[in-house]
């Protein structure tokens, strides 16, 4: 695989697009519009300048920038699909939205494409259909900061081609992920099915009024030694991608999903971001 293809440039979508350029291959990243690109070009200057910061293995101011340089912008799908190996989908968790996407994209992309969701909730059966090729679909999901958290989940379907998952492996290794082979279909995969447990108990303490996001988080980073409580997590993961995982759970889930909506997302606090969200940061992107 050589030209790979990013739908979605949101916080993870752009930073697996980024990853991807800086280990050689040439990305075309997909969004829906001029106004998402530009933010999206923004996200990829902040991106070089963190790989120089945070040290990562051979990132020269000069490879950061040559990275950006490997990285095509579009908005037009058909565009973005039309030489792709292989195409990595990252937009929002929603499963009418990503069906809908799969059924343009299996008309745009050469039969020889493979399709990887990224989805961090949502099983690849619930989407194969809708790709049109299931035989060459199946879930390749990243965490938050992948340069540093670098496991690359890999889970098929029953009818995944076993070459097409051995190729999906292989190619999360060559971008430096560490490949985390998932025998079978799980909902969370590995690490969400252990994450999102702990995130719905901080947002359940919120809800129920027993205490405040800063006193829910310190009790966790000092009772525990992590580095962040589940409410500085929301806001790396975004304020949106939350609401939309907790509008599907249950009776607590949905009071938490109204309280981002309403206290959050409407007022225009997506989390890190747009520098506010349940915190304040200084502006990235």
């Amino acid at each position: 695989m050589k030209n790979i293809t990013v739908l979605g440039t949101g916080v993870l979508g752009s930073q697996i697009a980024f990853q991807t350029a800086f280990h050689g291959f040439d990305v075309v990243a997909y969004d829906i519009d001029q106004a998402a690109l530009d933010r999206a070009a923004e996200r990829f200057d902040a991106l070089a300048a963190r790989y120089v910061a945070d040290g990562v293995e051979n990132a020269a101011g000069g490879r950061a920038a040559a990275t950006i340089a490997r990285i095509r912008l579009t908005s037009d799908l058909t565009d973005a699909a039309a030489t792709a190996d292989l195409v990595i989908e990252a937009v929002p968790e929603n499963l009418e939205l990503k069906q809908n996407i799969y059924r343009t994209l299996a008309d745009a992309a050469p039969e020889t494409t493979i399709f990887a969701t990224n989805s961090s909730t949502l099983l690849p059966s619930a989407l194969a259909a809708s790709t049109g090729r299931p035989d060459r679909f199946l879930a390749l999901h990243f965490a938050n900061e992948i340069w540093s958290h670098n496991t690359a989940e890999v889970m098929g379907t029953p009818e995944t081609d076993p070459s097409v998952y051995d190729a999906v492996v292989a190619f999360a290794a060559e971008i430096g992920m560490v490949p985390i082979p998932i025998k079978k279909e799980k909902a969370g995969y590995l690490l969400n099915s252990m994450l999102v447990p702990f995130l719905e108990a901080g947002a359940g303490l919120l809800v129920d009024g027993i205490a405040d996001p800063e006193a829910i988080d310190a009790t966790w980073r000092i009772g525990t030694g992590a580095p962040a409580g589940p409410f500085e997590i929301y806001d790396i993961v975004g304020l949106t991608t939350a609401y939309n995982i907790s509008r599907m759970g249950g009776e607590k889930q949905q009071r938490f999903a109204q309280l981002l909506k309403e206290q959050y997302i409407d007022k225009g606090k997506l989390g890190v971001s747009t520098g506010e969200g349940f915190y304040t940061y200084p502006r990235a992107n």
